[in-house]
């Protein structure tokens, strides 16, 4: 058998509803901060902990003092011995 809900039962949902709701919103606002400044924290050593992961990188990768390091290959010579098309000389006929 269905039951009817009491507009008490309704009204009593309703403020529970928002209780919890400002709630929340009286809690967001006290624990936000908090939870913002430990955020930017954890970011921080994250970027910390990359930077020094990059940094050793950096210095295995570095020659040692005294040493020839070449960075890029000598560019080939441009011309080339291919036969591009034959060359045909022309006139200009008014």
């Amino acid at each position: 058998m269905l039951q009817m809900a009491s507009f008490t039962g309704f009204l009593r949902t309703i403020l529970i509803i928002l209780l919890i709701y400002y709630g929340l919103k009286i809690l967001m606002r006290i624990f936000a901060p908090f939870l913002v400044r430990y955020m930017s924290k954890k970011m921080q050593e994250r970027f910390g902990d990359q930077f020094q992961q990059q940094q050793h990188a950096n210095d295995r990768n570095r020659p040692k003092e005294g040493e020839t390091v070449i960075d890029k290959m000598p560019n080939k010579a441009k011309t080339s011995d291919k036969k591009v098309g034959e060359y045909i000389d022309y006139e200009e006929i008014d």
